[in-house]
Order: C-alpha cells, then sequence, then structure tokens
C-alpha cells in the first residue's frame, strides 16, 4: 500500500501551518549561494498547495519571512523579496485556475513598495476563490500579532466598544491577523529543527507538531503524505482523557 492510500480523507486536518526551514543549507550543499535554495523553496510551495487542493486541505500557512529574517545579510534580504514578488507574477494565473485565495499577514508596511503593490494585487485578484485559502506569513512574528492584537482591544476598551470583562477566549482570537481562519491542526518544519521560532503563538497552542530532517528543498508529495499520517496516528485529546476522547 502507497502511503497516499494510508491517508484517511475524513480525517484530515483542515489547516496545515509549514516552517519552511532549509533552502539555505541545501544550496550550500550544492555549492550555489542561499538565494538558489530559496528558488528551489519556490517550487516546493506550488507542490504542497497541490497536495492540499487535491485532499481537500482548506487551508495552509507557510511562514515566509519572519521579523527575525530582517537581520540576514542585506542581498540575501532584497533576493527573497524580489523572488516573492516573481513568484506571484508567474502563479497568478495557475491560483485563479485552482481556486486559491491568498492572504497575508504580518507588517506589511515594512516590505519594499514593489513588493507591497504586488500582494495588495494578488490578495485581490483571488479574494472570490473558494477552494483554498493559501496564507502567507510575511514579515510575520507571533509575538508582534499577540501584541497587536492587544494594543487593539485596548484601544477598542477606550474608545468603549468594549469593556475588560468583555475580553474572553472566543473574543482575543478575532484581533489577531488570523481572525475568522481556524486554528492550525497540523504544523509540519523541515530541516531538523525543533522548534516553532515565534511562529503563530497563540494559534499553534493545540497543534499537531511534526519535525522531519528533510530540508525544505526536498519535502515532497511523500514527505506530506508521512506526516498526515503521523497526525492522524496521533491522539487529539485537549486536555482530557482518552477514555473522555473515545466516547
Amino acid at each position: 500500500m502507497d502511503l497516499l492510500e494510508q491517508i484517511d480523507k475524513t480525517k484530515l486536518p483542515q489547516h496545515v501551518a509549514f516552517i519552511m526551514d532549509g533552502n539555505g543549507r541545501w544550496a550550500k550543499k550544492r555549492g550555489q549561494i542561499r538565494i538558489f535554495g530559496h528558488k528551489k523553496g519556490v517550487s516546493t510551495v506550488k507542490e504542497m498547495l497541490t497536495v492540499a487542493g487535491n485532499l481537500g486541505i482548506k487551508y495552509v500557512t507557510v511562514y515566509a519571512f519572519s521579523t527575525e529574517n530582517w537581520n540576514r545579510p542585506v542581498d540575501e534580504v532584497g533576493g527573497i523579496m524580489s523572488l516573492l514578488s516573481k513568484a506571484i507574477d508567474d502563479e497568478i494565473d495557475n491560483m485563479m485556475k485552482n481556486g486559491v485565495r491568498v492572504s497575508m499577514i504580518g507588517e506589511m508596511e515594512r516590505l519594499p513598495k514593489y513588493l507591497r503593490e504586488k500582494v495588495t494585487y494578488v490578495i485581490e485578484k483571488t479574494k472570490n476563490n473558494t477552494k483554498l485559502n493559501f496564507i502567507v506569513a510575511l514579515s510575520y512574528s507571533g509575538r508582534w500579532d499577540i501584541v497587536e492584537a492587544a494594543r487593539q482591544l485596548a484601544k477598542d476598551c477606550v474608545d468603549g466598544k468594549i469593556s475588560p470583562a468583555d475580553i474572553s477566549y472566543d473574543m482575543f482570537p478575532r484581533y489577531l491577523s488570523t481572525a475568522n481562519v481556524p486554528d492550525p491542526e497540523l504544523m509540519i518544519r523541515t530541516s531538523g529543527e525543533s522548534r516553532i521560532s515565534n511562529f503563530l503563538l497563540y494559534q499553534l497552542a493545540y497543534s499537531e507538531l511534526y519535525f522531519t530532517d528533510v530540508l525544505w528543498p526536498d519535502f515532497n508529495s511523500e514527505e506530506f503524505y508521512k506526516a498526515l499520517i503521523s497526525y492522524q496516528n496521533r491522539e487529539r485529546r485537549f486536555g482530557k482523557t482518552s477514555e473522555q476522547v473515545k466516547k
């Protein structure tokens, strides 16, 4: 039985998040500059979206560029920004054809003007697509997300729109950048690192975490299937006992 046949289509996560790690190391192993690995990583993203769409997974979030990544060498940062812009140009038609709705989370104002314009365009262009929601975390930080939510909550309290007593577990997520998006049930990180690196800190509270040594440019559909099988073999208890979950 191949890996795809082992997947229970009735028990798939509706939201999968990816930390796409290992592009630079992949390029270095081949004697190339780091941006070469990032270019190959774009192909992996395309493959993951195809797999998710075919399986019926409704949300895919990728950690494309963190707030901390601004501290990388200027040439690499500039190369990544240009690569993201080109990816939008190259893939917009495919996204429309395949029903992919694109959204972005993060500090958009820090992006170069030409990329902000491309981001605005692709979000508007794909806003009515319904097959797959593709969320790109760009210039994103989980701590930034929480602080921004707290700031907006405080403002609404000062403005009299809500009172502190109104703030609840149900309300708070509405102020996050992922408002109206279900939390990821599965988070996958490549390249052998076993941490979440300031990614969706609030949203990953009960996500299943899957770590693999495979570098992102080498991550493919078979590796995705392995992660999904691992997810389906876990018991998601949310604080309950096994006996309670099985009732």
